[in-house]
């Protein structure tokens, strides 16, 4: 397998929760925690995008709160600062039940960028590997003004390989407050 970058996203205004996601604990670790750990397993080096909640080097997207297209390249470019050039894989933090053999499997991807589809069909945009070419077409549609990943990766065409048959749940995210009641997270905290 070929060396991967790994882009952690814990930078998200959380507005519908209330609360900063990546600081909420679930089995006694942090969301940002558990997500570098699973990023961790497939990919080096790690650089997260955020203000710096885990103990990977972090970098904030230009402006800060400017969506996930931004973040991904923000990471992408910390680093290629760092001697760093491929694909990455992209994770962020509300996605608890993604675990360290999905990433593996994501890495290990036979596609230029591979994106897993959820048990709804949705993409999963922020939990997927992104190759050189699609991270340099992210650079130019950001510099265009695009914000989100699904126009980066609807661009892609035939460059995209979609990956499913994942077990039910595994794409949960934590955006509302309902979200984290049911994963068991407590939000008093």
């Amino acid at each position: 397998m070929s060396r991967l970058g790994g882009v952690l996203l814990t930078g998200g205004a959380s507005v519908r929760l209330g609360v900063d996601k990546a600081g909420l604990t679930l089995d006694g670790e942090t969301l940002a925690d558990r997500a570098l750990r699973a990023l961790g397993v497939g990919c080096e080096p790690l650089v997260e995008v955020g203000p710096g909640w885990t103990s990977a080097p972090s970098v904030r997207e230009e402006p800060v709160g400017s969506g996930p297209l931004a973040g991904l390249v923000a990471g992408a470019d910390a680093l290629r600062a760092v001697g760093f050039a491929g694909p990455i894989v992209l994770l962020a933090c509300d996605l608890p039940w993604v675990d360290p053999a999905l990433e593996r499997l994501i890495a290990a991807s036979p596609g230029v960028t591979a994106v897993p589809v959820d048990e709804h069909g949705r993409l999963q945009f922020v939990c997927a590997r992104y190759s050189e070419s699609a991270l340099d077409r992210a650079r130019t549609l950001l510099g265009a003004g695009e914000r989100s990943l699904h126009g980066l990766v609807s661009g892609l065409g035939p460059d995209v390989a979609e990956l499913r048959d994942f077990p039910p749940g595994t794409f949960a995210d934590i955006d509302v407050p309902a979200d984290a009641r049911r994963a068991g997270i407590d939000l008093s905290r």
